[in-house]
């Protein structure tokens, strides 16, 4: 009994020690989490933008050829094209002031496009280059009224909460100058419109997924491509990224869960009362090092 109430005071004396640790590791992460939340909130994103490249799908062990991929692609003899040194010069020059002259245009008339026209550009940006040559995109080409207007409302509905709650006020503000919002006629009234889906996975005839290697780069090439060449085929846009609109848009398109939103493009002639901000470039010296 003696030998109990002399260690009464030890044993008090280490518990005392661990509600102190208990305590002080808790207020730490307290301290921690009040510290996270006293930090500017960073612009928010839409799940369907973010790069999931760098984490590919895991191939299945001992299944090598799975992917469905040819062992050995045949070769075949290449000759391009080779100009002299004043015509080289002078094409690069012409191509430049051509997509110089490309320009943002929210304004679109409802002109009709001819339609082998919005073929032959979407032809061109699939000759764009892809991880492992997956070409992991999808053109969907819009043209019914009534399917553009439904697009139009869900993306008029994500966009007006975007403005007023989730994008931030830095965002808002900055776009303020270019007198932007959620209202987006130019959905209606562009002959056509085109959403550019990013296949994350493919799919192989026996079920089973193909990775699609850095399918985010490689789509976003190809749109880069595609506005080269609508702008050479005297067609304008605006680059919009329907934010949180993506999933809805598959919903009404149909098209499969592989697929995510990248871009909408509407793709007309401009009004003839069309207006652009009066915004410039950067000069070369500004975008280009030399070593």
């Amino acid at each position: 009994m003696a030998l109990f109430s002399s260690l009464t005071p030890v044993f008090i004396a280490i518990i005392c020690v661990l509600i102190g640790v208990i305590m002080k590791k808790s207020n730490g992460e307290k301290e921690k989490r009040d510290t996270k939340s006293q930090h500017p909130s960073r612009p928010w994103v839409d799940e369907d933008l973010k790069d999931g490249t760098d984490h590919p799908l895991e191939e299945e062990e001992g299944d090598e050829e799975w992917q469905g991929l040819e062992e050995n692609v045949a070769h075949v003899p290449f000759t391009g094209e080779r100009y002299s040194e004043a015509e080289m010069i002078k094409r690069s020059q012409t191509f430049y002031e051509l997509l110089n002259k490309r320009r943002s245009v929210r304004f679109l008339s409802d002109e009709p496009v001819p339609r082998e026209v919005i073929d032959n550009v979407i032809r061109t940006a699939g000759t764009s280059p892809s991880g492992a040559h997956t070409e992991p995109w999808t053109f969907v080409v819009v043209q019914d009224p009534y399917l553009k207007h439904k697009i139009r409302e869900i993306v008029e509905e994500e966009e007006e909460i975007n403005y007023k709650k989730r994008m931030g006020d830095r965002w808002v503000n900055d776009l303020k100058r270019l007198r932007t919002n959620w209202i987006k006629e130019y959905l209606d009234t562009a002959p056509y419109l085109i959403l550019i889906f990013k296949q994350v996975y493919g799919q192989l005839p026996n079920g089973k997924k193909k990775t699609h290697y850095y399918n985010e780069i490689s789509v976003s090439i190809a749109c880069g491509i595609l506005l080269a060449a609508l702008q050479n085929a005297g067609l304008y846009t605006v680059t919009s990224t329907p934010l949180n609109c993506g999933p809805q848009l598959r919903v009404l398109l149909q098209r499969p869960a592989n697929e995510k939103l990248l871009l909408l493009l509407p793709v007309g002639y401009p009004k003839k009362d069309a207006t652009v901000p009066a915004l410039t470039r950067k000069p070369l010296e500004d975008i280009m090092v030399v070593m």
